[in-house]
């Protein structure tokens, strides 16, 4: 059976192939473990095996995880993304225990993580999350919507927006999973040309992240193919 170490050396041969196919420094792609439903213990594992940033989607499993964490391991420098849907009565957890949040679809929502960030924390690092498939039971703002949100959310204080987020349809086909991202990457290049200076798309997961560097993910959330199946009988929230 494959330990947690193991299987971050199998992803880390994957994303080593794919920005080498793409003609991209290996430095440009971070890798952000999904911790979500996995116990403190498995980050610990993958700490151990050298891994520094993990992204969690349920608030109140995140902060109790990143608290046990810092226990255990108060010098490891961990750097934690909230990755979940947010609700407006969530919003300050969230801006005191992570460094990044991925999630953004609102300004009312960015407008609160502003106004609750501890400004002795620096800024809030800050990914708008869009709907590129037009999906109607997927999060995110419109592709319409983009540039006034990202304009406004720049605007804001003791955040720092960094790029764009998006889960595309899942697709078998790596052309299909290709488009879809080269729909955000040509989103963020449009934010560019409009003077927001923007450098992140966070895109590709586990089944796709391939398709995902190849069209210019700078990070990949990857979960399963470094933890494992996950059990999502229990109350996460």
């Amino acid at each position: 059976m494959s330990t947690i170490a193991d299987n971050l050396q199998a992803v880390e041969a994957t994303i080593a192939a794919a920005v080498q196919q793409a003609g991209r420094a290996r430095s440009m792609v971070q890798l952000l473990a999904v911790s979500k439903t996995f116990p403190a213990e498995a980050v610990l594992e993958a700490i151990a095996a050298g891994q520094r940033a993990f992204g969690e989607n349920y608030l109140q499993e995140g902060v109790e995880k990143i608290a046990a964490v810092a226990r255990a391991q108060p010098d490891a420098a961990v750097e934690w993304h909230f990755i979940g849907p947010i609700q407006s009565n969530k919003t300050r957890p969230i801006a005191t225990n992570f460094a990044w949040v991925h999630t953004v679809e609102r300004l009312k929502i960015a407008q609160r993580l502003s106004e609750q960030r501890p400004p002795e924390l620096g800024p809030l690092n800050i990914c708008l999350q869009v709907n590129i498939s037009g999906e109607a039971t997927k999060s995110g703002a419109t592709p319409n919507e983009l540039p006034e949100l990202a304009r406004a959310v720049a605007q804001l204080p003791n955040l720092r927006l960094r790029g764009l987020m998006a889960i595309p349809e899942p697709q078998a086909d790596p052309a299909l999973q290709r488009a879809a991202f080269a729909q955000l990457r040509q989103l963020g290049e449009a934010l560019r040309a409009d003077g927001i200076l923007v450098d992140t798309l966070s895109m590709g997961m586990s089944g796709d992240m391939t398709a995902a560097i190849l069209e210019g993910a700078t990070i990949v959330r990857v979960g399963s193919a470094i933890f494992g199946t996950r059990n999502y009988h229990k109350d996460s929230e």
